[in-house]
């Protein structure tokens, strides 16, 4: 799955230390979600519509 896409890092995540937990995610053709600190690790795709659900349960 590896791309050419912008990874940008959660503002939930915590900081740098070793065993902070952090995601990225990245918007392309579908949103992709990785491990910050495995970055060439497994890549979890979602399509949009199921991005903005997961999204919007958190914002209510």
């Amino acid at each position: 799955m590896a791309g050419d896409c912008t990874w940008r890092k959660s503002s939930y995540s915590g900081g740098d230390a070793i065993d902070d937990d952090c995601v990225e995610v990245a918007f392309a053709q579908a949103v992709r979600v990785r491990d910050s600190k495995n970055t060439a690790g497994p890549e979890l795709e979602f399509s949009a519509e199921t991005w903005q659900t997961f999204v919007g349960a958190f914002h209510r």
